[in-house]
């Protein structure tokens, strides 16, 4: 059951490493899943007792004051992106080499920047409102959508099927089939975890029946609270010796999952204070029956320890989250680095059924993008060997290129 262990290794940036332009347009490729740099990961003892810091917030100083997390589109806002959509798509250019180069915002990219900052470095959510999704045809949502998202970050690859655009919709597979079945693509519950990204967005473009809110806590304020209640469970999220399940998206020669902690401190290389990072999706720790049970194990199954810890990590979660609904036109903004999120399950729209509007009920539809921040343009600093890279993160497999598909698939 030994894994395998890294030494030191110095963090390299190979965002200017050619790649096939007809492949990746935007000259850029996903980094993909990695183990952390072992000897980079902090031991319990070093973590902070008490974290401080922008970052930690309180679901009540939000619950009343939407005013300090959402922003409703202006008309002249929505023209100028509505416009540049439009402009986009005239010139036919690939959807998947979409930068802030060839979709101008020059109003609305000084509030996007502002913007951000506060995801990077500030309490790390924002909602966005009043996209018209009903007058605009799906190319148009998602060229607006994906110009906007440029501002804020790089898009990664969401899948082993170089999905940039994702898509979260119920396609009537198996929530129970934790082992190859990514729950974005079912309409179960999902439990308070981080995605493969710095930044996570999703825009609405229909909602659900009944069901599939969304519910965020500060990593933060949750690490703070635990040490205070639970200082052993802490510990335990703190020890690199978890393993999360890769579901067979993985490059020749790559193991099935992945070793490592739930919390990290950041690379300390300049000296000052680092913060604590967290990287955990519980569907992808209780899926790995196939490689962690049976005469041929190889991997430890989850010690009695860690199911404890998760059990408390969610409640926790969950006790201290904020809760909000996502109306068609919204976008939601989360950080992973220091926001968990997590959404109820949800029932669809019937056959032939009628919305509020008096339209065709849709089905629940959210486009979903993965983006990074890199350490090199200010984002964390992680314990990783791509922290440098435009792309880090995401899922890439082997020379798999981006694709952008207008609805699930």
């Amino acid at each position: 059951m030994s894994a395998t262990v890294l030494e030191t290794v110095t963090p390299q940036d190979h965002s200017t490493t050619e790649v096939d332009i007809a492949k990746f347009p935007d000259g850029l490729k996903t980094s993909g899943q990695h183990p952390p740099v072992y000897s980079q990961v902090r031991p319990y003892s070093e973590f902070p007792k008490v974290h401080g810091g922008p970052t930690v917030w309180k679901a009540e100083d939000y619950r009343q004051n939407p005013e300090l997390w959402t922003h409703q589109f202006n008309e002249n806002e929505i023209h100028e992106l509505g416009r540049a959509a439009d402009d986009f798509i005239e010139k036919d250019l690939p959807l998947t080499g979409i930068s802030k180069q060839n979709f101008p915002l020059p109003n609305l990219s000084k509030r996007l920047e502002v913007l951000r900052q506060d995801l990077i470095n500030g309490k790390g959510f924002f909602l966005f409102k009043g996209i018209p999704v009903r007058q605009w045809d799906l190319r148009k949502c998602a060229t607006a959508y994906m110009g906007l998202g440029t501002y804020l970050g790089y898009f990664v690859s969401q899948n082993g099927r170089g999905h940039v655009l994702g898509h979260v919709k119920d396609l009537g597979e198996d929530p129970t089939k934790t082992d190859r079945v990514r729950i974005y693509r079912t309409n179960a519950r999902q439990y308070f975890h981080t995605d493969g990204s710095d930044i996570v967005g999703l825009l609405c473009i229909a909602k659900s029946l009944s069901g599939g809110e969304s519910d965020i806590s500060s990593t933060h304020h949750v690490f703070n609270v635990l040490q205070e209640r639970h200082p052993d469970v802490v510990q335990t999220l703190c020890d690199p010796s978890w393993y999360f399940d890769r579901k067979g998206e993985l490059s020749e020669g790559e193991e099935q999952w992945i070793r490592g902690s739930i919390f990290y401190l950041e690379n300390d290389r300049a000296g000052d204070n680092p913060r604590l990072y967290a990287r955990f999706d519980p569907m992808n720790v209780t899926s790995l029956s196939r490689f962690n049970s049976g005469p041929n194990a190889v991997i430890p199954p989850l010690s009695d320890k860690q199911k404890y810890a998760m059990e408390i990590f969610e409640k926790t979660c969950a006790e201290l989250s904020l809760h909000m609904i996502l109306a068609p036109g919204d976008i939601q903004f989360v950080s992973n680095s220091h926001v968990l999120h997590a959404r109820t399950a949800y029932t669809d729209h019937p056959a032939n059924a009628i919305d509020d509007e008096g339209q065709p009920a849709r089905r629940r539809h959210l486009m979903r993008l993965w983006l990074a921040a890199p350490e090199s343009e200010g984002g964390w600093r992680l314990p990783y060997h791509d922290t440098l890279e435009k792309k880090r993160g995401g899922i890439q497999v082997n020379d798999q290129p981006p694709i952008c598909p207008l609805d699930a698939e």
